[in-house]
């Protein structure tokens, strides 16, 4: 079973209907009590890093996703999920905090003229192209990207996925079986089922 965390996030419908369609037995998980049963969890996310991390605070589920991701049992991050992965953003000025699983902080796009949020279409160079969640995709597979912000990773050997949007940047980092992406698979077409497609399959192993 693959527990999709609803904690007031916006997207959360289309996520659990891609994964559903990849064969997931998916549930919405909104208890820690939930996620006894699960295999795997996905974390998506749209909207302001402070309010997510808030959001789940408020349902008791920061601690036991912390050590969920301790236990490196199968996770995936989506967008603001995958940012929350990190120790801190730029967007929460009080000082609010992410997992930190992986070291680094979360960043505003800054070239000037550069239209922000960033939405629309980039094609991914994939830099751990053997990757689990890779398998099966083209060369330079093409994902959709919502978002204002992006990680900047301190340990490059994390990094699976890198594109560029006036600057280049992490769309994709790994570690054991926790992963997260900047782009939404869920909207990113034939290209983001086959990468939830592999996850629901390493969830099943």
């Amino acid at each position: 079973m693959i527990a999709l965390i609803d904690y007031g996030s916006g997207n959360i419908r289309s996520v659990f209907k891609a994964l559903q369609h990849e064969g997931a037995d998916v549930q919405l998980i909104g208890t820690p009590e939930g996620l006894k049963a699960a295999d795997a969890v996905v974390l998506p996310g749209v909207g302001a890093f402070g309010d997510c991390v808030r959001g789940i605070q408020s349902r008791g589920m920061w601690e036991p996703l912390h050590a969920w991701l301790e236990s490196g049992r199968p996770f995936l991050g989506i967008c603001v999920g995958y940012q929350l992965l990190f120790d801190a953003s730029e967007e929460a000025q009080d000082g609010t905090r992410g997992f930190g699983f992986f070291a680094g902080n979360v960043r505003r796009f800054t070239t000037p003229g550069l239209k922000v949020p960033q939405i629309g279409w980039n094609s991914l160079a994939l830099t751990s192209p053997e990757h689990r969640l890779w398998r099966g995709l083209p060369p330079n597979p093409h994902v959709f990207f919502v978002h204002s912000y992006y990680p900047a990773p301190e340990n490059a050997a994390e990094v699976i996925a890198t594109t560029e949007y006036g600057e280049p940047f992490a769309a994709a980092v790994a570690r054991g079986k926790v992963a997260g992406t900047q782009f939404h698979p869920e909207k990113s077409q034939t290209v983001g089922l086959q990468i939830l497609r592999n996850f629901v399959e390493l969830a099943a192993e």
